[in-house]
Order: structure tokens, then sequence, then C-alpha cells
């Protein structure tokens, strides 16, 4: 039996999912340009994917604009938002963003953007007065992260928001984690841009979208064809769009039990933790994080030999991003929080979600106490021999 337990990474896609996939590979083979009855077919598959979407996020229709996943969609955001403002400005973020923000900002830094990163506290919460004092005329776009891939760590978006709003400067949001684990409704909140990826919340890899409110300016990153309304080049992925439209009613329709269940599994696997193995830390604010994710330091152990040996034992857990896999450096979310190199490599997240239970729960409690104290050994007998 495996036991999945890296759902920030990705998630199974849902059964309703899939089916709804297999149908529109077989039903909407037309390309949703073209003006004849297969085109249009395609067409209505594609507009009523973009209705559902748009529901998820309280957001109007015409605002979504499909993309290969969030990557795409911040890099859309960030550099279409700049562009759009003519002269380099500055660009503002945090400290704990995803790979796919911090390096396409730190490529604009490097060629003349200025660009600055407001740090985080050691519970990885953002520092709200020093994004305040960055806030400027001369400010082109601030981008943060909803919630935290790694740590969980749930920013205050709406004051953030707020903030931005009122020295009328644009705020892109990195959702990406938050889709499906918390309310996400921009006809609450006034974010300007905000991204997301389908494989986090059940639906397939290779599709996402990016909410532009209003006429705002964006200048296009793939440009030909004049699709999305020529915000977005290149004939649309149907099926994966269409399945991305399920993923999000059913986000929507499942998002208090998803939420209340998460929560549940995630502080019954930290109370089992901290009972059963001694010298442990959880990062981040336990007040203010996604109901399915915590993030655990075992002191003196290697991050990565943990990962292996759960991995060994039936169980998959990350070290990190997903996104960073085949590299063994410290997180530099944790660095960014104030810890230690040898502190960062200590920490593993667990990431529950769909198919999890009480049982795999248990489990995975019971076992970590032998394969830490195992990987600690290792870890005093490797630095011993040095």
């Amino acid at each position: 039996m495996r036991i999945y337990l890296d759902h920030n990474a990705t998630t199974p896609l849902r059964d309703e999912v899939l089916a709804a996939m297999a149908r529109s590979l077989r039903d909407d083979f037309g390309n949703p340009s073209s003006a004849h009855a297969e085109g249009a077919r395609a067409k209505g598959a594609l507009e009523d994917a973009r209705e559902r979407v748009a529901a998820l996020v309280g957001a109007r229709p015409g605002e979504i604009v499909f993309t290969s996943g969030a990557t795409e969609a911040n890099q859309l955001a960030i550099h279409g938002i700049a562009t759009a403002t003519g002269p380099r400005r500055r660009l503002v973020t945090s400290g704990v963003e995803h790979p796919s923000v911090a390096e396409p900002t730190e490529a604009m830094g490097a060629v003349g953007w200025p660009l600055t990163r407001i740090a985080v506290d050691p519970d990885g919460r953002l520092d709200l007065e020093a994004l305040a004092t960055e806030l400027e005329a001369e400010t082109a776009l601030v981008s943060v992260i909803w919630a935290q891939n790694e740590t969980g760590v749930v920013s205050p978006i709406e004051r953030i928001a707020e903030l931005c709003r009122s020295r009328g400067v644009p705020l892109h949001v990195d959702a990406t984690q938050a889709i499906g684990k918390l309310p996400v409704r921009l006809d609450r909140v006034p974010v300007d841009l905000l991204s997301a990826s389908a494989h986090k919340f059940n639906g397939p890899k290779g599709v996402g979208f990016l909410v532009v409110r209003g006429e705002r300016p964006l200048a296009p990153w793939l440009r030909g064809g004049g699709q999305e309304r020529g915000r977005r080049g290149g004939t649309p992925n149907v099926p994966a769009i269409v399945g991305l439209g399920v993923a999000a009613e059913l986000a929507a329709t499942e998002l208090d039990e998803r939420a209340a269940c998460g929560a549940a599994l995630r502080d019954r696997l930290w109370r089992g933790i901290e009972a059963k193995t001694p010298s442990v830390r959880r990062n981040g604010d336990p007040t203010c994080v996604l109901p399915n994710t915590l993030n655990v330091e075992f002191t003196a152990a290697a991050g990565e030999v943990l990962v292996e040996a759960l991995d060994g034992e039936g169980v998959a857990v990350s070290a990190g991003a997903a996104c960073a896999s085949g590299a063994v450096h410290p997180s530099p979310a944790l660095l960014a929080m104030g810890r230690t190199p040898a502190e960062a490599r200590a920490a593993i997240r667990f990431s529950v979600g769909h198919g999890n239970d009480v049982g795999q729960i248990d489990h995975v409690s019971t076992i970590l106490p032998d394969l830490v104290a195992r990987a600690r050994a290792l870890a005093a007998a490797e630095g011993g021999s040095r």
C-alpha cells in the first residue's frame, strides 16, 4: 500500500475530471477558432470551462486567461504588466515566493528593473510595514504568494490588497496552493491578477489560468493567433481545459469539507509526531496556515534521507518544493524565515488531500520515530567521519 502525502506537489486526478477529459478528447476535436460546427462545439466546451473557473474565484469569464499552468501564468503577469507600464520601474515581491516568481523577477532585476524582496518573520509572515514603505509611484507591480507552498503559511492578502489599492499599485497573487483549500474570491478582495494550476486541485497537469481583472493592460507573453482576447496566443488544449473546469466546480462545491478534513488529518499527524518523535519543530505560523500542510524540522536529520526512507516504507512526502527536486540544498523559504542551512535541510513537508484517511496518518506517525532515529544516527556518523 502506498500513502501519498505530497498533495502540494501535485494531486491525483479525480474520476469526474478524467471522465470529462475522455469525452472531450473524443468529441471536442475541432479548433475553437474555426467557424464550422466542430469548431463551435470545441468553443462551447472552452467557454463552459471558463465560466466554471470564473465562478470558483469570483471573477467574470472574460477575465480568465487559460495557460499551460501557474508558471506560465506567473510569468505572463509579471512580464505582461511590467512591459505594459513602459520604462523600467520597481518590482516588489517577497523572500518566500515560488521559483516561478522568484526567478523571473530576479532575471528582470539583472537587466535593470529595480527589485525589492520584502522580508518575512521566523513564522513566515510578511512584514507589512516594510511593504507599505515600498509602495510608491514608481512601483510597477507587487507579486506575492497567497499560501506558501512549503510551509503553508497564508499571507494576509486582504490587507496587502488594501495597501496596494490605496497606493494605486497593481497586485499579482500566486494562488496556486490556495485554490481548493481556502476561499479565494476576487469579488471580495481587490487583487488585480491571480495565477493557479489545475493539477494542484485534482485537475490535469499542463493547464492553468491567469485572472486579469477589468481591462488592465497586459502585454502578451506568447504572441500569434490572437487567442484569449489577444493575451495568450496558441491553439488551446481543450480537453485539459475541460478537466480544469470540472476540477474547479468540484473545488467550489467541496471547499468546506476539504478544509475540515484536511485540517483534522494534518493536526492528527502533528500530534502523533510531537508525541512520539523527540526534537521536532513545526515551521510556519500554525494559526495562519493551509488546512492540509505541515512542515516539520527533525533536528539533526537530513530531510532527503527521511524522504528516501519514507518512500521505502511506501510513504510519499517532500523535502521542499517539487520544482527543486534532484538538488540537495536548503529551502530558500526556510532560510528567509531565519533557519540555518542545517535546520532547513532537516525539514519535511507533509501535505494531505483526496484519498488520505486516519489509518494512513496513524501509520505514518507510528513508523516515523524509528526512521528519524536512523537518519540522525547516519548524520552523526557522517559528521564524525569528516
